[in-house]
């Protein structure tokens, strides 16, 4: 049975609570079951098991009365691997959600991450692309689908902890390009901010990236909210489109939908078999 409570006139799922919990978390660095339970209009017990879920993903530390954030510095850049792991779900059903934006025949970019690690799975159906990247590990995913109708360009550069390539080769590569759509996987967004990285090279080969696109689709699965790398690739009005999943909060929702061009909610596999049920 999916729980399901109250927030003001916002009736919200337990996963979607949770994001709540989490954005209050990253914001102020603490919270305290006492104000999670007055703002929610939830239990005590409601609030402690929240936080057991988030302490058990690793992303609030639980302490005496509430919790604390674990988000790290801003230059915290985990590798390949440890990232892939994450959200797998929201990650695919964000992938076939972006995958249908791409038309046949178009040249489109992808930079390096894991949502567009799994958004290149997903365009094994589209005919006729030239798909540009900075990513080794998306290259591989594309080389191995071996489509004789499909050109991949792989752009040189100093490789990253998340194996992207980066530095003055991708960089000038990338600028003399000019592309129908690019898909930017991001570390981080926010209302400030907008979308970062933690890596500063990184994010001067990203937004030369963002600048060869004629339109941008930004995929980030809902914990990326809140979340802020040391350098600004973009801001939420630069994205033409913004493709998350329903993990995301009320409040989050609103801003990106005034800002950005369009926002497009993927619904997660538990959700669905939650709303059948």
């Amino acid at each position: 049975m999916v729980e399901e409570f109250g927030l003001g006139e916002w009736t919200v799922l337990a996963r979607q609570r949770q994001a709540v919990i989490l954005e209050e978390a990253r914001r102020t660095g603490a919270v305290r079951v006492s104000d999670l339970v007055t703002r929610l209009g939830v239990s005590d017990m409601t609030v402690r098991r929240d936080l057991d879920v988030l302490a058990g993903r690793g992303l609030v530390e639980k302490v005496y009365g509430g919790a604390t954030s674990v988000i790290g510095k801003s230059t915290d850049e985990p590798g390949f691997e440890a990232k892939s792991v994450r959200q797998r779900a929201q990650k695919e059903a964000i992938a076939e959600l972006a995958a249908t934006l791409v038309k046949p025949g178009t040249a489109i970019g992808l930079s390096a991450g894991t949502t567009t690690w799994t958004l290149a799975r997903a365009l094994d159906g589209v005919p006729g692309l030239t798909i540009v990247t900075n990513s080794i590990q998306v290259a591989d995913v594309l080389r191995a689908a071996a489509q004789p109708d499909r050109t991949v360009v792989l752009t040189g550069g100093v490789r990253t902890p998340s194996d992207a390539l980066v530095g003055p080769v991708a960089v000038h590569s990338l600028r003399s390009l000019h592309l129908d759509l690019v898909f930017l996987g991001v570390h981080g967004m926010s209302s400030g901010p907008g979308f970062t990285t933690p890596n500063l090279t990184e994010s001067e080969t990203d937004r030369a990236l963002v600048e060869a696109g004629r339109r941008l689709a930004v995929l980030a699965d809902h914990t990326k909210w809140g979340t802020v790398g040391i350098s600004t690739i973009a801001d939420l009005d630069e994205a033409d489109v913004v493709v998350t999943d329903d993990g995301l909060s009320e409040p989050a929702r609103e801003i990106l939908a005034e800002r950005a061009g369009e926002l497009m909610i993927a619904e997660t596999a538990e959700n669905l078999e939650a709303e059948e049920a």
